[in-house]
């Protein structure tokens, strides 16, 4: 009778010990890292070289291919690779997919604030470029990222309108341009037509990218 005693007791303080494991393991707290946000300055995007005979700005028609993941400017000689997530010409913006690219990549964009973006909703639609019709990305004064103001030959980037895009590798970014020109502040209507023609096309953003492939920044 004493041993079995002793072995009941054996075996209550054995299972209490792993009840207790069990809750400690569960009340272990989640620890969240926030992700890095990324500041970029002045990356060129075709950049005006001269005027023509009649006056209109001449360019090369050459795209800027960059890297979310690395953060970094991608060769163009990479452009029909993986190793790109977004290039910029001009106000044109060209995602990694569809007609553009042999990436995954897509996108839409989001009315709100950069920093209030938390979680891609789950139906949330990634356009993908279909050139020379549309674009994930769609551009034109108002109707995309910015507004031109003709009279004054500006382009300002419209607040709240931030790029989520999945990436070459279908993991996501979101990215939120600043300024068009170079220094990262949109010149004043009173700037030089010389600084005007010569200081645009040039993109300042802030982008976080996501590398585990969830949907949360």
């Amino acid at each position: 009778m004493k041993k079995t005693v002793q072995t009941i007791g054996l075996f209550i303080m054995v299972a209490t010990s792993m009840i207790a494991c069990t809750k400690s393991e569960t009340a272990a707290p989640i620890v969240v890292t926030p992700l890095t946000i990324y500041t970029v300055k002045d990356i060129p995007a075709d950049t005006v070289v001269g005027l023509s005979a009649q006056g209109a700005p001449v360019a090369r028609g050459i795209y800027t291919f960059y890297s979310l993941e690395k953060n970094a400017l991608v060769p163009n000689t990479d452009s029909a690779s993986t190793k790109w997530d977004i290039a910029f010409l001009s106000t044109r913006i060209i995602i990694n997919g569809g007609t553009s690219g042999t990436g995954l990549g897509g996108a839409f964009i989001f009315t709100g604030l950069f920093d209030d973006l938390k979680t891609i909703s789950a139906d949330s639609v990634f356009k993908t470029d279909n050139a020379p019709t549309s674009y994930a990305v769609t551009s034109g004064s108002g109707k995309g990222w910015y507004t031109y103001d003709a009279l004054n030959n500006l382009v300002t980037p419209i607040a709240g309108r931030v790029l989520v895009i999945k990436t070459a590798s279908g993991k996501y970014a979101k990215l939120e341009i600043t300024s068009y020109y170079k220094g990262g502040v949109t010149l004043p209507a009173s700037a030089s037509v010389e600084d005007k023609l010569y200081k645009q096309r040039y993109y300042n953003f802030r982008f976080a990218y996501q590398p585990n492939g969830t949907k949360t920044f």
